[in-house]
């Protein structure tokens, strides 16, 4: 499996609206996603790289798993 590395926040913001997840607000350089059974909002700042702990952070609050975050990276 690969590892996973530090993203623009542009990708992740493909890979989290191919998994459904819809824009809802910015405040400041950080932006707001929600998805209709996920109870927390996922917060994805406006960072040109965005490091593996935010990125591993957003996959926990999104139930995400590395398979389908490698699937969906390839995607974008």
């Amino acid at each position: 499996m690969p590892r996973i590395t530090s993203v623009s926040w542009e990708v992740l913001e493909c890979i989290f609206m191919k998994d459904d997840f819809e824009f809802s607000r910015q405040k400041g350089d950080h932006r707001a996603y929600s998805k209709a059974g996920i109870i927390r909002p996922l917060i994805i700042p406006t960072y040109k790289s965005v490091g593996l702990d935010i990125i591993t952070s957003l996959m926990r609050t999104a139930d995400m798993n590395r398979e389908r975050y490698f699937e969906l990276l390839a995607q974008c």
